[in-house]
């Protein structure tokens, strides 16, 4: 299992050149439990691309984190886990949210001796403090927003609420990635945001994506797939994105790389969601086709 790493040990390992900054999380799915969080799918997600991740996150001691044992991984021990119970059909999604564990901030981030190329700011329950971003000047930036936009009622049940600071964070960073239903398909609020930040990515579920650049706005259309579960296909999408801009600096390129992979994720469960060697070396493919 996973353990706490203390800074003398992690300077024993190559830093990471995409740096996903969040909780994991326990998904409860039925009577099971599964390692999740965008920490988790970005991760590996990255690991698949080629790229070597590390994660800064937090999580109670009995939480079995070896799908990530051979990663670069700081864990704040908390007294809970991030515990999430996800209800979707594919389309539409309930959520709860039983546990959080200890918050994410700059004191906890350890240092590198170089940075890494890609910094992923990915909150899931609040838990991250947007500050974090003003540490790597020389990283790509980017953000996933979607738990600055969530709080929970006493029934559990997560809602939407307003992310203070959004614009003075987004004009920080370099990429933004959210979905209709994060912002609760409130368009106005969309523009606003595509306005604060050089590049705004709007996921639409199975129908594709909006990516904004430069004034310009373009839709990728998502491939038909039967979708088995959509658990992470949001996070496979961002990290690919992310990737893939880094490389080509191309907006639509990576958006229509991500489009790819995270629509060929949903036809599996779970962590096996992450793309296949042969799923990226089609999806780079079909660039050349076109």
């Amino acid at each position: 299992m996973a353990q706490n790493l203390n800074q003398k040990a992690l300077k024993k390992i190559s830093p990471p050149e995409y740096l996903v900054i969040g909780h994991v999380t326990a998904d409860l799915v039925d009577s099971s439990v599964f390692l999740g969080g965008t920490a988790t799918f970005s991760a590996l997600t990255s690991h698949a691309l080629g790229m070597r991740p590390g994660i800064v996150t937090a999580s109670a001691q009995d939480l079995d984190l070896s799908p990530l044992n051979q990663f670069w991984l700081s864990n704040n021990l908390s007294n809970h886990t991030t515990t999430f119970k996800n209800l979707s059909n594919g389309v539409e999604r309930l959520q709860y949210l039983y546990h959080t564990a200890n918050p994410i901030s700059c004191e906890h981030l350890p240092s590198f001796s170089t940075p890494p190329k890609i910094v992923h700011l990915g909150p899931v329950a609040n838990e991250v403090d947007p500050n974090i971003i003003d540490q790597f000047p020389n990283s790509l930036k980017c953000l996933t927003p979607q738990g600055w936009f969530r709080t929970v009622d006493g029934n559990h049940y997560v809602h939407f609420q307003s992310w203070n600071g959004a614009e003075t964070t987004l004009s920080k960073a370099d990429i933004a990635i959210i979905s209709e239903e994060d912002v609760q398909y409130d368009e106005e609020y969309i523009a606003k945001l595509a306005s604060a930040i050089p590049i705004l990515v709007v996921t639409e579920n199975y129908k594709g994506a909006r990516v904004y650049w430069h004034n310009d706005a373009r839709f990728i259309k998502a491939p038909e797939v039967k979708c088995v579960n959509d658990t992470g296909a949001g996070d496979i999408f961002a990290t690919a994105f992310f990737y893939r801009y880094c490389s080509t600096k191309d907006p639509w390129e990576a958006g229509r790389f991500a489009t790819l992979l995270a629509s060929w994720s949903v036809t599996r469960k779970y962590l096996e969601s992450i793309p296949l060697p042969e799923e990226i070396s089609w999806a780079k493919m079909e660039l050349l086709k076109r």
